[in-house]
């Protein structure tokens, strides 16, 4: 197939992209966040400082990304 500057190439598992570089880059990009949504759905957040425990999956998505990294806050399995 003819490749240009302009032109999208459809990749296999629905990934659309320019060359074949992109599409690497889309593909691992895409994998990294399905495993890390289903990865946040077996954890939860315990919040020294705050005095909570985050056992939903958005809310423990959004400590993860913002709260990592502060003290006292303990990122636990779900067993």
């Amino acid at each position: 197939m003819w490749q240009g500057d302009k032109l999208w190439i459809h990749y296999s598992k629905d990934i659309i992209a320019a060359d074949m570089q992109d599409a690497i880059l889309l593909k691992s990009f895409l994998r990294h966040n399905s495993i890390f949504r289903l990865y946040a759905q077996h954890l939860e957040i315990i919040d020294l400082q705050r005095y909570k425990v985050y056992k939903d999956a958005k809310k423990v998505r959004s400590q993860l990304s913002e709260r990592a990294s502060v003290p006292f806050v303990f990122i636990v399995g779900k067993n």
